[in-house]
């Protein structure tokens, strides 16, 4: 299976966006790629909540999902929108990244369970829970050819959600995402590899990248791993751009088997002392 990543600019209206996003996976598909994922935040990367709220639209009827159906139908591919902006009730959004079937019908959703809340030194607090929702839901879904475990961008920090889909099925793992400059230089491509060796998974990870219109700036580097850690194909961070690279699922139970991690791993207890520092030695705790 040839899969693709298509690493997009997005600015704050969704028309540029889509129009982007179709010229990137005509080019992907036109190059055999069967299999196509974008960022997150493709749809719209608004500068506010304010910005967000003048063009997201809800699930039912959304443009943007009936549009890219087509264009899925169209270019007969497996297209996953890494995520867009959905509209709910109470004010605030779901990130939900979509699954298109070949035929264009939505064949999976995910909303993105793990949201960004801190204070972070010398800026203002940060809390993606004031915009967003987070999801309650892991997946693993059909994609062809494979089974896909679907992630978004800060999910990558937190393995015991990439070792639970790995778990459940999961032969490729997700991850759509729009990393800051600092962060994706400093901890990026080693979180993607750590995932993929973990798990034993491919790695298929597609970035926002460059200067964006509400001034904000993303890292890109968008790569695909092997369940070994190798890195099989990367783009800069510069701006948009496709990066392919052909999946051989015998990869998976080679890593598996030189390293089984998935098998090894034993459920422990936890104690702690008076100081609630130290185990006890009578623990059994396995890293």
């Amino acid at each position: 299976m040839r899969v693709a990543v298509l690493q997009m600019n997005s600015g704050t209206v969704p028309g540029p966006n889509l129009d982007q996003l179709e010229r990137l996976a005509s080019e992907a598909a036109g190059q055999g790629a069967g299999y196509l994922l974008s960022p997150e935040v493709s749809v719209v990367f608004a500068e506010n909540r304010e910005g967000l709220t003048s063009v997201a639209g809800p699930w039912e009827g959304n443009p943007a999902i009936a549009r890219l159906g087509r264009m899925a139908r169209r270019l007969g591919v497996s297209f996953h929108l890494g995520s867009l902006a959905v509209a709910l009730p109470d004010g605030r959004f779901a990130n939900r990244s979509v699954l298109f079937r070949r035929d264009g019908t939505v064949g999976a959703t995910y909303d993105k369970i793990h949201l960004f809340d801190a204070t972070l030194p010398g800026l203002r607090q940060y809390r993606e829970s004031d915009t967003y929702a987070g999801g309650e839901r892991a997946v693993v879904t059909d994609a062809p050819g494979f089974r896909l475990g679907m992630t978004i961008c800060y999910d990558v920090r937190f393995p015991a959600l990439h070792r639970a889909l790995a778990e459940a099925g999961a032969e490729v793992l997700s991850v759509p995402a729009a990393f800051t400059v600092p962060t994706g230089a400093a901890h990026w491509e080693v979180l993607l590899r750590a995932r993929a060796i973990e798990t034993g998974c491919f790695v298929v990870a597609a970035a926002q990248a460059g200067r964006h219109e509400n001034g904000r700036s993303t890292w890109g580097h968008s790569m695909i791993i092997d369940p070994w850690g190798r890195v099989l194909a990367q783009l800069g961070g510069d701006g948009p751009g496709i990066a392919l690279a052909d999946l051989d699922l015998a990869a998976i139970a080679e890593a598996r088997g030189k390293v089984p991690a998935l098998d090894n791993a034993r459920r422990f207890s936890l104690s702690e002392d008076e100081a609630g520092a130290m185990m006890h030695p009578h623990e059994d705790v396995t890293a």
